[in-house]
């Protein structure tokens, strides 16, 4: 058997040298120019349906209203943003990866190149220096540090490598909640009917602190680690796109309109819209468990996805 590159061999080690395809196309510089590239669009423009989304809610708000105002100022700062290529907020985030790679691929291979592009991209200004360290309270200046940032692993069967990316700001993360059903203070049962009570009361209970209009990923199940995980994956998902779990579809369309009538609007300052967006998966669980994760994101949804091929060609494709 192979036991960290050496083959054991009845009492002896062999040292065996492993070619690994993945890996070299991961260390040449054009590899890491898509990915700095990744980083920069994701820093500087937001995705075409968040953008839909936002114009949509800006003409069913009030004429003169205050939140109409306000999303006019979000879709102005969008503009400029782009046209300009800084930073949509001063929050740059915490720097997410979600790699999707063929056998072969050293992780500490694709982390070290996440690394070296957000250092990059700190040093040219795309990012803000936003890795601290708890015990110190010491910034690192470059974006890196101690699981910052984020690169998480899948290994699929195709051969070009996708890289998704989401930028997660530190005010919406910090109104993110988990509940352990059941909870009786809100009645809320181990069922779908209980999900979307909790769901409703994070919603409430982060009113303007998140930067509503929010979009929120949903992880019902899992541990409590893996179901924040998974609640992050789901903020991936274009918000667009049709749960093909007809029960999590509906739950997902419901606590949007509800949500919507809570009167919270955009900052928090009153109007229809609360939420832009409902994303909602479900991991097993442990029988004695039942956790409803919710990850909030703000209205600047920064996620962009790109697809590189074996040549180092690579297009965006989200």
């Amino acid at each position: 058997m192979t036991v960290f590159g050496h083959l054991r061999i009845g009492r002896t080690m062999k040292k065996t040298k492993v070619q690994c395809v993945a890996t070299n196309r991961v260390d040449r510089p054009v590899f890491g120019e898509a990915v700095f590239d990744l980083v920069r669009r994701t820093a500087c423009e937001l995705p075409a349906d968040v953008e839909q989304a936002l114009r949509r809610a800006h003409d069913e708000e009030a004429p003169d209203s205050t939140a109409r105002m306000i999303l006019a100022s979000f879709l102005e700062n969008m503009v400029l943003a782009g046209e300009k290529q800084v930073p949509l907020c001063q929050d740059t985030g915490m720097p997410l990866f979600f790699v999707h790679h063929p056998p072969g691929l050293s992780h500490r291979a694709m982390r070290r190149v996440c690394e070296e592009v957000v250092v990059r991209a700190t040093r040219e200004e795309y990012l803000r220096p936003n890795a601290v360290d708890p015990v110190t309270d010491r910034n690192s200046g470059n974006n890196v540090g101690k699981g910052f940032p984020g690169v998480y692993f899948e290994e699929w069967d195709n051969d070009p490598i996708s890289i998704a990316l989401m930028l997660k700001g530190g005010g919406s993360e910090n109104v993110g909640r988990q509940y352990s059903l059941p909870d009786d203070g809100l009645s809320a049962g181990r069922d779908l009917e209980g999900v979307r009570r909790v769901v409703l009361d994070a919603v409430r209970r982060a009113e303007g602190k998140g930067c509503p209009p929010g979009i929120l990923g949903i992880c019902i199940g899992a541990d409590r680690g893996s179901g924040y995980t998974h609640s992050k994956h789901q903020l991936l998902r274009s918000l667009d796109d049709v749960n093909p779990n007809p029960a999590l579809a509906d739950l997902e369309a419901r606590i949007l309109r509800e949500a919507n009538t809570l009167g919270i609007g955009p900052l928090g300052l009153g109007g229809k819209t609360t939420l832009l967006g409902v994303k909602i998966g479900a991991l097993h669980r442990h029988p004695a468990s039942f956790f409803v994760t919710v990850t909030y994101m703000c209205w600047e949804h920064r996620r962009r996805e790109i697809r590189i091929e074996a040549d180092g060609t690579y297009r965006f494709t989200g």
